[in-house]
């Protein structure tokens, strides 16, 4: 027992050694997380976790959770997805990782894996309302997918590398010259960024041949330094350039800071701080006005509404200074992070969000400003957003074209992308076929009558076809005609479109060797007063006669043969009557209209469509009182009888001209 005295003892102290070993592991790991420095913390929980125990679970679940944590910081949602799984496995868990696991999901575009996820987190934390809004993001981010925006996006290979290349600025009028940042090997630091494991950000800067080919991106001579450099904007005349720069130190974080600088000739002055906030605070991600007197930039001042705001600054004249920082408002700014503001000169301001609801991490956000001060925002939605972060957009004038950045290649590292919204481009492909047949009308001729003024026309084909280019934002009637048809017209328009198309219309015709049936005009029984439900198809009367100006029509109206022939027929000349009456009243010309009451002489003979609707009915039968009464039951009479009340109108003249007054 002696001789095992000292063992246990030798045993205790190397496990109180390796216990001391661990617990500063785990205390470097989070003095590193603590200083932003992600990168360097990941391999610190890590060798720290795989060196706990397996029984202390609480600690080892704390480790992997801070792991999780330190990739998701680090914008490596894949990685972070792995590392949140093990922490929700855990009984110790907590649920913020079960948050974070959907939230992971959700950034490497899992959507429906991501939605059951919030969906658990729900059961963990009912009141938390930020489940039900990402879910929401979730199921948009799905149809946004399937439906994308007219825009096109391409990557910009011939600037972009295997680091980190985002927010560009056009530098010259011409759109010739581009700024952006990156963290490539040119870089003029030589320190390593924590929070990323790459190098230092410079403005860099490329130029396009006429070849359209981007050349080798160079530092920016002039604005760079052993700090952080990047997020250019330029005034309009591109004389000054005002961009942030971050001072880093290790476990400590130094801030960013506006600066600006004076071109002169081909050279850039000494960059100055513009102090727009005192020392401690971050100032970063400027935008500049169109008149230069607006300055948009983001912060983490108290006070805000999120973890990072966007704020403005005005100033009367470019001597003057600049005024007291001031809130963009909750329109604008969440609790989560509004960063990289754009200005256009029209106002619009455009900003990246993981606030508002998106697709994936940050979604670029267009706001229009109102009358009473509060802003209207909309997500840009596909393709320009992803499941990734999209941000730090630039256009080109008031074109709807530029550069913006993302990460959506999923390699962690930001990436350069041209977007274009190609100019809307209409047509309209139509048919004019005839109403009772169905079959298309070669040679009918179609006008197209247009809001703008435009008035053109065509001939359709053999298969009754036509085609026409159309204009946005503009009304547009197409008008046919062909002999021994009244005219039809059909309508469309481009206002309102914000995505290209080819419409589609048909025209029907109805050919007037025939009496034309009107439906749906119903009288009460006995009587011939029109009742209310008769107007649509009477209105529609009224346009068809106003779009044929040159015919005159006779008013045809039928009974059934049940009571008497001069009961009918007077009954019928009424009801005739009451429809021409109505017409009058609509501003038809009297002398273009005859009524003419028929009474029963004339049962309705069946033709295909009523032959479809009634299988007893035969094509070419006479609905005369005999053939009813021969019927099997009480039904079938009673419909043939409503088949047989009706009111119709034949064409008399086609060459009328209104008398002149």
């Amino acid at each position: 027992m002696k001789r095992l005295i000292p063992a246990i003892l030798l045993l205790s102290v190397f496990v109180f050694q390796d216990s001391q070993a661990q617990r500063k592991k785990a205390e470097r790991a989070y003095e590193a997380f603590n200083a932003g420095e992600y990168y360097e913390a990941i391999d610190q929980f890590k060798d720290a976790y795989s060196k706990s125990k397996k029984a202390d679970r609480s600690v080892r679940t704390e480790l992997g959770y801070m792991v999780a944590e330190s990739y998701r910081l680090s914008n490596d949602p894949r990685n972070a997805e792995i590392w949140y799984r093990l922490a929700v496995r855990s009984a110790t868990s907590k649920p913020e990782a079960q948050y974070w696991l959907a939230e992971s999901l959700k950034k490497t575009g899992k959507y429906q894996q991501a939605i059951e996820e919030f969906r658990k987190y729900k059961q963990v934390a009912p009141s938390d309302a930020r489940a039900d809004q990402q879910i929401r993001a979730c199921e948009l981010a799905l149809e946004w997918e399937r439906n994308p925006e007219a825009y096109r996006v391409e990557e910009l290979k011939d600037l972009n590398s295997r680091f980190s290349d985002f927010s560009p600025a056009y530098a010259r009028d011409d759109f010739g010259v581009i700024y952006f940042t990156s963290s490539r090997d040119d870089a003029a630091g030589n320190k390593t960024h924590g929070a990323t494991g790459q190098s230092f950000t410079d403005i860099f800067e490329s130029r396009i041949d006429k070849k359209s080919k981007w050349s080798t991106p160079v530092p920016v001579s002039g604005l760079n330094s052993e700090s952080e450099e990047g997020t250019p904007t330029f005034t309009s005349d591109y004389r000054q350039v005002f961009f942030t720069r971050c001072g880093v130190g290790k476990r400590e974080k130094k801030g960013c800071v506006i600066m600006v600088s004076e071109r002169s000739g081909d050279k850039w002055s000494t960059p100055k701080d513009i102090a727009i906030l005192p020392d401690s605070l971050v100032a970063a991600h400027p935008s500049i006005s169109s008149d230069g007197l607006t300055l948009y930039f983001v912060s983490d001042m108290p006070g805000g509404y999120g973890q990072k705001d966007i704020y403005y600054v005005t100033r009367n004249d470019e001597s003057d200074s600049w005024s007291t920082p001031r809130n963009l408002g909750p329109n604008i700014n969440t609790p989560g992070n509004e960063l990289f503001p754009y200005i256009r000169s029209n106002g619009t301001l455009y900003f990246a969000s993981d606030g508002h609801i998106g697709m994936g991490g940050l979604d670029l956000f267009k706001a229009v400003s109102q009358p009473d001060g509060s802003w209207i925002v909309q997500n840009m939605k596909a393709p320009l957003n992803s499941f990734a972060d999209d941000f730090g957009i630039s256009f080109e004038n008031d074109s709807e074209k530029g550069i913006f950045s993302s990460s959506r290649k999923g390699r962690g590292n930001d990436d350069l992308y041209t977007f274009e919204l190609p100019p809307l481009r209409f047509t309209v492909t139509g048919l004019v076929r005839d109403e009772k047949t169905g079959q298309p009308i070669q040679g009918s001729v179609v006008r197209l009558i247009a809001s703008d003024g435009s008035n053109l026309q065509a001939e359709t084909g053999q298969g009754g076809d036509f085609k026409f280019s159309l204009r946005p934002d503009v009304d547009y009637i197409f008008l046919a005609s062909k002999q021994g048809y009244l005219n039809g017209k059909e309508r469309e328009t481009t206002k309102n479109q914000e995505k290209s198309r080819d419409f589609m219309v048909t025209i029907p015709l109805t050919a007037i060797d025939k009496p034309i049936e009107l439906p749906n005009i119903f009288y009460d029984f006995g009587k011939w007063d029109l009742r209310p439900e008769s107007m649509v198809s009477l209105d529609k009367l009224v346009e068809t006669l106003n779009d044929n100006s040159n015919v005159t029509i006779e008013l045809m109206s039928h009974t059934d043969s049940r009571d008497t022939e001069e009961y009918n027929l007077d009954l019928s000349q009424k009801r005739a009557q009451s429809v021409v009456q109505y017409l009058i009243e609509k501003g038809i010309a009297p002398d273009r209209l005859s009524a003419k009451g028929y009474g029963e002489s004339t049962p309705k003979v069946v033709d295909e469509s009523i032959a479809e609707q009634n299988a007893f009915l035969k094509v070419g039968t006479t609905l005369a009182e005999q053939f009813i009464n021969t019927l099997a039951t009480e039904e079938q009479k009673e419909i043939a009888h409503q088949i047989n009340r009706r009111t119709e109108f034949r064409v008399l003249r086609t060459d009328y001209v209104p008398a002149v007054k």
